[in-house]
């Protein structure tokens, strides 16, 4: 059979085989139309069926040219037509079978739109199903993490400590952070009360989710409380990040959404006869020359005294500040801050503002004067005073400022740090030791100490050891660190931090400032939340 005999009766078997005779409505036969499957099924038919044709013709043509004397060409010839009508027989088979199915899956040609969404609908139904039985499977599998098991507490090798003699009663504390909470492990058993964010993490996730971090904030500061009960320290001073952005221009917001838990905090502080203080930080300025940063150290004010009245602290919970910058007249500056505090503040927050003399600006002996007339207490900073001395003696400017402290009825406190080992410049003498190693020989007996170290509580307890001051926990201590360095462990300035510093026009004295360090002892541990 010739080639194209072999291709024309393939097209006649496609025919019949995808076109049916059936009974028209008025008796007459006639040829039903196929389908898209249908057509479809035949074309893939009709491919298999001309490359079964196509390699019968090249069969046939092969065997006519043979030659006698070409034995060899001619079995080989004769392999390659074998493989090749095997090869087109199951290709044509398979495209027949192809098409038989179509022809079983569509019964009802008549019917055919109706049948397709049916069978649409059911495949989807299908589909669905699985999808649904994955799903369910994986929830199934899928097994909630357990919670890691917190590691023990570690067994620390302390040091002796050199014993001295003292005769001081009155209560020493630390700032912020408590390291032995705030290193617990796991991660998420730590606690400290310095959760903070960034302004487009706020923007992004919403008010609330900030008020979040205040809530857990508050939440680990009675833990804190508690721990230094249990540890004989009763007095701590409040983290200034405890709300973050609370007296943001914009975004500002109240406290009222915590004020139970604040209440929960100031009434255990009250019960274990605590004194709670704050710091606000370096940028509340209220002797600027600008209207915009006054405003904003008003609103900081604001924030801080909220946050101690919500918890109920009384007169002894006061809120130190800094003299702030000079600006090129210090004079001008003094009048300013007190322009400032008789005129702008609110009578609250004048309740409990009390100043404090720094290291590069302000001396004891220059806000004393300006204290005494205004009855705004003055903490005295020994620290300070060593780096930025006064021409009176410290026993002096300490028997004044308590005058004032009487006078208003509150209970004095001071600040204590020391600078570290081998600090020569001013700059590397502002930064403050891990840990101090003696009480000021002007200290009074009856103070509130508040020890601005590194190493915080343990700074306290190092004292406690060397003074035998109160009892000491062991599990409590921690091993000093014995390469300490005359760098800082604290927060850095950034370039975003000199610039705002800039924007606000800090005094002269501030731009004179350390790379390295903002005010030592306002640094606190802030940590950024995951996003």
């Amino acid at each position: 059979m010739s080639g194209t005999n072999i291709r024309r009766s393939v097209r006649l078997l496609i025919m019949s085989s995808t076109t049916e005779v059936v009974q028209g409505s008025s008796g007459n036969s006639m040829l039903q139309v196929p389908s898209r499957d249908q057509r479809g099924s035949r074309k893939r038919t009709r491919k298999a069926a001309e490359l079964e044709a196509t390699s019968a013709e090249v069969d046939v043509n092969v065997v006519q040219d043979a030659t006698p004397d070409d034995d060899t060409s001619a079995r080989k010839s004769k392999r390659r037509r074998g493989t090749r009508k095997r090869r087109g027989n199951v290709q044509v088979e398979d495209a027949l079978e192809g098409v038989a199915h179509d022809e079983e899956t569509q019964d009802d040609s008549v019917t055919m739109s109706a049948g397709k969404g049916d069978r649409s609908q059911s495949k989807k139904r299908k589909r669905k199903q699985v999808v649904d039985e994955d799903a369910f499977v994986d929830i199934e599998e899928k097994k909630p993490r357990k919670k890691r098991a917190p590691k023990p507490e570690p067994v620390s090798i302390i040091p002796e400590v050199e014993s001295k003699e003292t005769t001081f009663k009155g209560r020493l504390g630390y700032a912020c952070l408590n390291t032995v909470l705030r290193n617990k492990r796991p991660a998420s058993d730590s606690i400290f009360c310095s959760r903070t964010c960034r302004l487009d993490s706020l923007e992004k996730n919403g008010l609330d989710w900030v008020k979040d971090l205040g809530r857990k904030n508050v939440e680990d500061l009675i833990t804190m409380i508690q721990w230094n009960e249990d540890n004989h320290i009763k007095f701590l001073r409040v983290s200034s990040e405890m709300f973050p952005f609370a007296s943001h221009k914009i975004h500002g917001y109240t406290l009222e959404f915590c004020d139970d838990l604040l209440a929960k905090a100031g009434a255990l502080a009250h019960t274990y006869g605590h004194r709670l203080t704050t710091h606000p930080g370096q940028y509340t300025q209220l002797g600027s020359p600008r209207a915009e940063v006054i405003d904003a150290a008003v609103r900081e004010l604001d924030y801080h005294c909220e946050m101690l009245d919500r918890m109920g602290v009384g007169i002894d919970g006061v809120m130190i500040v800094h003299g702030g910058g000079v600006y090129g007249d210090k004079s001008a500056a003094l009048e300013r801050i007190k322009e400032t505090i008789t005129s702008v503040l609110p009578s609250k927050v004048r309740n409990r503002l009390v100043l404090e003399n720094d290291e590069l600006c302000y001396t004891a002996e220059d806000l004393l004067p300006l204290c005494e007339e205004l009855a705004i207490p003055l903490v005295f900073d020994y620290h300070h005073d060593i780096i930025n001395p006064s021409s009176i003696p410290p026993s002096e400017i300490i028997r004044r400022a308590n005058l004032v402290w009487a006078r208003r009825g509150i209970r004095p406190k001071q600040h204590l740090s020391e600078p570290r080992p081998g600090a020569v410049t001013v700059m590397e003498r502002r930064a403050h030791a891990d840990r101090c190693e003696s009480l000021p020989a002007d200290l009074p007996d009856d103070m509130d100490l508040m020890i601005e170290a590194k190493d915080k509580e343990q700074a306290v307890l190092h004292l406690y050891r060397i003074y035998g001051l109160q009892p000491v926990n062991h599990g409590s201590l921690r091993p000093p660190n014995p390469n300490q360095t005359k760098e800082t462990k604290g927060r850095k300035s950034n370039k975003r931090a000199r610039a705002k510093l800039d924007k606000v026009a800090v005094e002269e004295c501030a731009e004179e400032r350390s790379e390295e360090v903002l005010y030592g002892e306002d640094a606190e541990e802030h940590e950024k939340v995951p996003e």
